[in-house]
């Protein structure tokens, strides 16, 4: 059985529907990152399992208890905000010793807790301070250690780490999903940023206007995209139109080069167009590169991009990138050189809507 479960969740504002029919069961000490644009429902989701927003249809259940009649306080579940919230009044310590407080615990076990908590994120020496003389980054580890002081059954993290500079949103995420598995807790993140969301999750949720375009790993997420709008939103990708040659056979044209795709075309005719993807990265236009498919059209850019190279070369009315991995000796072609992607069939992918 499931841990975390929503079954037929759906929220609306009045007549404006924010979240469609939402079905997800989430395993005991998973880590799912719930993955999409400003306004399309993650939040809200979020916001649901924690009991700050009434579902307006559905049950969430967690450990197999239905979380529907019961407040935020009553729930057991950790939140980590954007903004830090944190008690600018308290100290470290008392910040992450509030939850304990508030739920009665004695003394002492207030402060076993709180510094086991503290040397979780390693700010141990710092109990005494408080939040103003503290970097962004510490005061996150500060609001995460209180999350997790009462022990909660469930982990939440409202896009944590936006609010840092770049250096630190790394160091930090990898530092949650570190401690995460350490404490075998089920976390649900919810972010903006499709390299955190890849980086540290178990499984991804792929939200689009209040509905799950898809749900998977990492791994499929990226290389096996369902929908249309999850290959567009996810890394960077060529989305090339193709004219169906022979649908027995596989055969699209692109520009006016034939392909043999290795995926089955489905229910289409001869003349019907078609949306392909290729991942930048599957190609390459070195001498002797491996490959059973062929695309040649005239270099149009080169973007340097620190450890990659991108071009772009013409074919047909369909603009291709292909990344090359940058390196002293490295000469890119020129803008108006004819190169010759070479790639296999299988990473060419057909994206249905």
């Amino acid at each position: 059985m499931s841990f975390l479960t929503l079954t037929h969740i759906k929220k609306s504002f009045g007549p404006v529907h924010v979240v469609h029919d939402f079905n997800m069961a989430i395993e005991k000490g998973e880590f799912i990152s719930f993955l999409g644009p400003s306004g399309c429902g993650k939040t809200t989701i979020l916001r649901m399992v924690a009991g700050f927003e009434t579902p307006t249809a559905g049950t969430i259940t967690i450990n197999g208890r239905d979380q529907s009649a019961l407040k935020p306080n009553q729930r057991n579940i950790g939140m980590v905000f954007q903004a830090y919230a944190l008690f600018p009044n308290m100290t470290v310590f008392d910040n992450v010793a509030f939850g304990l407080k508030i739920a009665g615990a004695g003394k002492e076990e207030i402060g076993k807790r709180v510094k086991e908590m503290l040397g979780l994120i390693n700010l141990d020496h710092l109990a005494d301070r408080y939040p103003y003389q503290m970097s962004g980054g510490q005061q996150q580890r500060v609001a995460l250690a209180r999350a997790l002081a009462p022990k909660p059954q469930v982990l939440l993290l409202d896009e944590p780490l936006s609010a840092l500079d770049a250096k630190i949103r790394v160091s930090l995420r990898e530092e949650i999903r570190l401690i995460q598995q350490q404490l075998g807790i089920t976390t649900v993140f919810v972010t903006h940023d499709q390299e955190e969301a890849l980086s540290i999750s178990d499984r991804i949720v792929i939200m689009n206007a209040g509905r799950a375009d898809q749900i998977g790993t990492p791994f499929e997420i990226y290389n096996r995209p369902a929908t249309r709008f999850v290959a567009s939103f996810v890394g960077t990708l060529n989305l090339i139109e193709a004219k169906v040659l022979d649908p027995a056979a596989n055969r699209v044209t692109i520009g006016d080069q034939g392909v043999t795709l290795k995926e089955r075309l489905g229910p289409v005719q001869a003349g019907d167009t078609v949306s392909l993807a290729l991942r930048p990265e599957a190609g390459s236009i070195a001498e002797g590169a491996k490959g059973d498919t062929a695309l040649t059209g005239p270099v149009v850019s080169t973007n340097f991009l620190g450890s990659v190279i991108r071009t772009r070369i013409s074919v047909g009315d369909s603009p291709i990138s292909f990344d090359m991995f940058n390196s002293p000796g490295l000469v890119p072609p020129a803008i108006g050189d004819t190169v010759t992607l070479r790639f296999t069939a299988g990473d060419l992918l057909i994206v249905r809507d």
